[in-house]
């Protein structure tokens, strides 16, 4: 199963859904209502630059409880040819597990999910159950508590996040694995850790948290590309007046523009 095709949409960007309903533009209310027209909007005006949208459960659960039918209608509202990355960052076992992953495959017919994988390999077993999804563990993120636990040197060689993302992928296969790993983390960008040739990757990082796109393809692009970049608040909020859609549409469109000369430099699309 191939997430996606970047020799057909010259494209590797997913645009992430974070609403915040202190952000918005002001002629737009931050009640539930606002936030799903103020998102309707973004994605009617960007879905030509971008092949994944990836709302973050965290800030729709935090609109209430009307939040949870907000979620549900922005879903529905993406365009059929875009991936749906449910970001939720799922960790646990047995039922629990089995739980979440009915709920944001079946029920919100999300396309891949977020989890965290530090309850163990078997806390993925639910997700990689369904072979037409996909299930995207945390491995190494750009905050500054990374040190605390992923970054740990092990006794053997190596960091405790090469080792978990090792673990994981005795679990899978390339063709429903993906991993998270930040944009701007200097030994990744940097190529100074050598990621397996077969993964694929969500990035996040870029835009507001200047993320290089360049040194993230320079060093972890594979023959099918590999790498989906994830822009969140660069274009969510590229204008807090009444030309938010137009400037979001402008900023989506400058990163595919350079995704595609990307691409192309790489030899991976013509």
């Amino acid at each position: 199963m191939s997430f996606f095709n970047p020799s057909s949409v010259k494209n590797l960007s997913c645009v992430g859904l974070d609403p915040d309903p202190n952000r918005l533009p002001a002629h737009i209310t931050g009640d539930p209502e606002g936030v799903l027209l103020f998102l309707k909007e973004v994605i009617q005006s960007t879905s030509a630059y971008c092949v994944a949208y990836k709302p973050n459960f965290a800030f729709f659960e935090a609109l209430g409880p009307e939040g949870a039918q907000v979620l549900l209608e922005t879903i529905r509202f993406i365009p059929d040819d875009q991936l749906i990355i449910g970001d939720a960052k799922r960790g646990d076992i047995g039922n629990t597990a089995k739980a979440y992953a009915t709920a944001v495959f079946e029920q919100m017919g999300c396309d891949a999910i977020t989890v965290s994988p530090y309850m163990g390999v078997e806390s993925l077993s639910p997700f990689l159950a369904y072979p037409d999804k996909w299930t995207i563990s945390l491995a190494l993120t750009s905050n500054p508590g990374s040190n605390d636990f992923q970054r740990l040197p092990l006794s053997q060689g190596g960091f405790l996040w090469e080792y978990v993302m090792e673990s994981c992928m005795s679990a899978s296969d390339a063709d429903h694995l993906m991993f998270v790993v930040g944009g701007h983390i200097p030994m990744i960008s940097a190529g100074s850790v050598k990621l397996p040739q077969n993964i694929s990757l969500l990035v996040p990082g870029f835009g507001a948290q200047n993320g290089s796109l360049k040194a993230v393809a320079d060093h972890g692009f594979n023959s099918k590309c590999g790498i989906l970049a994830n822009v969140s608040r660069a274009i969510l909020y590229a204008s807090p007046e009444i030309d938010f859609a137009e400037k979001a549409a402008e900023v989506a469109h400058e990163y595919q523009l350079e995704m595609k000369e990307l691409l192309q430099s790489h030899n991976l699309i013509l």
